[in-house]
């Protein structure tokens, strides 16, 4: 349940401190000759404030707390302030035009997501191309496929996405939800599917909710009680709640099913097997661990019963033949297996084996009456099909090493989909016979890209500790290792999420300019299970940091590039990443990328969900020995005056999940401590969210001054026979 996604002090700026404004400077290109001078404005003079919280009897001064009221005037005058000069400097950079619209073009392709079938319709997304958001559409059979929801009609800009959607079982009734400018607060719309028409109230002020029908009467739901006003965003979000909504009745009489008071949970989630037999809750606390809670519905006023009484283990009921449970777990199997259990006893003692846990890290889908078991081998994809008495049938055949995904249908269909893609493999989806484990091409990617010009490598090395990471290396065949190819070093190393290898029209930009791609798998992340996982947690945090660390030391020492042409980057908890590393080694890289990322160690967890986070970081109030864990590598307080690199800190107004206030503070101190001439810039994007549901034009928009800012800072010219 890795709500970081799939989403993170002390001198102020003074005008006698002559490196707040940095001069203009010349850059030389690759060739040696000068390239073009960019004027960089004073940065803002942002205020400080003698704000200073203890811990354990450490004074820790917090002098920019003043930006986390981000709905305050003064705050959102210094962001303006601050994008003003970000604009100024990237308008300056003369090949931003052409980086645009090489990727306006390469992006300018028809994008299909695999389709579903509901009733007696089969739904599937589309974007012509440039289009904000992509639409849903039906077809009857083989008949001509029609709009079903165009969320480019939601709002003028583009901004409000469609955040996911359910339907009843008879495919009568749609529940869907939308997302305002990239909020994770949802509002909810219920659809007749046949005339198109809403059916009673929206619901408002939904969070982290998927959307559960029991028949036609009404679905259950998750959310919080909604901050007060002016701290909408950032307020703490701490007690779920789920409800069930009978349709036809206003929201406020909706039945409180479990959390609030009695249950109090942080997160609170819920699902009804295909058979709508049992709904099936899962209740926690952090990010990692879970209760597991089953209540028969084929009982009339049978009672909410426990599977699972803590959060030491992953657990979810997959599938269910009758009483018969089928559960993904990693209880005493930290790559996890797959169980069976009678529902009339269905305590962890009376588990039995179905599929066992194995070497390579595994999850599961169901479709066809079968189960398909996704393993993970050195973060690539291995598939096989199971029957429901756990006999395996067969390997699945992928087009090459990459990433599958998909594999998901209901028990009477006889074929499913899936997508297949690498990092030179553009999205391809598959269409899967069931039974005779054929797979055909369903929409192949239509995309500018050449994958026979380019190689994708997987390479391992040793982390700072003898620790054996892997890393995968993309880029343009035929390219010289002399240490000048402009390279981007990417990671995340957290919340058990693996990085699997998946194509980026983006790339593009960076590959044909003969640069070079690079994604380690951190610690942290999930990429060989729980093991792997908390080896990057709370006191065993620095093995990521040291993890990222030995990547560029890998990337330099084999000539792929140099401290000179090598960027970093990272989102989310992958924000926290970059920003930790250009604190501890500033030196080694030339451009950081820190994107919405949790750059306040202390204090994260006093905003919206954050505290959920703990599981993987601990708190500073949790011990003295966390806290000064933390302080040590908590961007925003490791960071002092030194030569950094060039940095664009990313973020957006209406981040809920990582505050943007987390950017605010870490891009306020790193501007004061900037010794060197790199400038240091915070993009702040307006109506947008921690990234997902972005209008196709917001996405082109930050990669073009993504690439345009690296190439800049590295003096190199893109696209010169342009």
């Amino acid at each position: 349940m890795a709500l970081l996604l799939l989403g993170g002090t002390a001198l102020a700026q003074s005008p006698a401190n002559p490196k707040l404004s940095p001069q203009s400077r010349t850059l030389l290109d690759k060739q040696g000759a000068p390239q073009n001078s960019i004027k960089l404005l004073p940065y803002p003079q942002t205020k400080k404030v003698d704000t200073v919280t203890t811990y354990f009897g450490t004074r820790v001064a917090d002098p920019f707390r003043w930006l986390e009221n981000d709905q305050a005037e003064d705050t959102k005058a210094w962001v303006k302030e601050q994008n003003k000069v970000t604009q100024h400097y990237l308008a300056q950079i003369p090949y931003r035009d052409a980086i645009r619209k090489r990727l306006e073009t390469l992006w300018n392709y028809e994008k299909y997501g695999a389709p579903f079938k509901e009733g007696k319709y089969t739904y599937f997304s589309k974007n012509t191309g440039l289009q904000s958001q992509s639409v849903l559409y039906r077809q009857l059979g083989e008949g001509t496929p029609e709009v079903f929801l165009d969320p480019n009609q939601f709002s003028k800009d583009g901004t409000t996405s469609l955040a996911g959607i359910n339907f009843t079982k008879d495919g009568s009734l749609a529940a869907y939800q939308i997302s305002e400018g990239g909020s994770d607060w949802r509002k909810v719309i219920v659809l007749k599917t046949d005339s198109k028409s809403i059916v009673g109230d929206t619901l408002k002020d939904v969070k982290f909710s998927g959307l559960a029908w029991k028949g036609n009467d009404g679905f259950y739901y998750s959310s919080y009680d909604k901050p007060k006003a002016g701290s909408q965003l950032a307020g703490k979000t701490q007690i779920h709640k789920l409800y069930y909504h009978k349709l036809g009745t206003p929201q406020s009489s909706d039945q409180l099913i479990f959390g609030g008071d009695k249950t109090p949970r942080r997160y609170i989630g819920a699902s009804l097997t295909e058979d709508e037999r049992f709904l099936v809750i899962s209740a926690a606390n952090t990010t990692t661990g879970n209760e597991l809670y089953l209540q028969d519905l084929s009982k009339p006023g049978s009672s909410i019963v426990q599977i699972v009484d803590n959060e030491k283990s992953n657990v979810d009921v997959i599938d269910n033949v009758g009483s018969k449970l089928y559960i993904s777990t990693n209880l005493n199997a930290p790559n996890n297996r797959v169980v069976t259990v009678d529902a009339a006893n269905p305590a962890p003692a009376n588990w039995k084996d179905l599929i066992p846990e194995t070497k390579n890290v595994l999850r599961v889908s169901t479709g066809g009456g079968k189960i398909f078991a996704n393993y993970l081998k050195d973060a690539t994809s291995l598939i096989e099909q199971y029957d429901m008495s756990g006999k395996k049938e067969r390997s699945i055949q992928l087009p090459s090493v990459g990433t599958a995904g998909g594999f998901g249908a209901k028990k009477e269909e006889k074929e499913t989909y899936y997508t297949f893609t690498s990092y030179v493999y553009p999205p391809t989806i598959f269409k899967y016979d069931i039974a005779t484990g054929k797979s055909t091409v369903y929409k192949k990617a239509g995309v500018q890209f050449d994958p026979t010009k380019y190689e994708s490598k997987q390479v391992f090395y040793n982390s700072k500790d003898g620790t054996r990471v892997p890393m995968i290396i993309t880029y343009k065949k035929g390219v010289a290792l002399n240490g000048k190819n402009p390279t981007l070093l990417y990671a995340y190393g957290g919340f058990n999420t693996s990085l699997t290898p998946a194509f980026s029209t983006s790339n593009i930009v960076l590959l044909e300019n003969g640069g070079i791609y690079a994604v380690a798998n951190l610690r942290g992340g999930g990429e060989y299970g729980e093991k792997w996982h908390l080896a990057g947690t709370k006191l065993q945090k620095q093995n990521v940091f040291d993890d990222f660390i030995a990547a560029g030391e890998y990337l330099i020492k084999n000539n792929y590039t140099s401290k000179d042409y090598l960027a970093i980057s990272g989102g989310s908890n992958g924000g926290l990443l970059v920003g930790a590393v250009m604190a501890q080694r500033p030196e080694l890289f030339k451009v950081a990328f820190p994107a919405v990322g949790v750059m306040d160690m202390l204090r994260y967890n006093q905003f919206t969900a954050g505290a959920g986070w703990a599981y993987d970081y601990g708190t500073a109030q949790d011990s003295k020995e966390m806290f000064e864990y933390l302080y040590k590598y908590s961007p925003v307080h490791a960071l002092k005056p030194a030569s950094y690199p060039a940095t664009m800190v990313t973020t957006a107004d209406h981040d809920d999940r990582v505050v943007p206030a987390h950017s605010f503070k870490f891009a306020s101190r790193l501007q004061e401590v900037q010794k060197g001439p790199a400038p240091v810039l915070i993009r702040i994007e307006t109506n947008a969210g921690h990234g997902a549901g972005r209008s196709t034009a917001q996405v082109i928009s930050e990669q073009t001054d993504k690439w345009a800012f690296m190439f800049q800072n590295m003096g190199i010219t893109p696209y010169q026979s342009n």
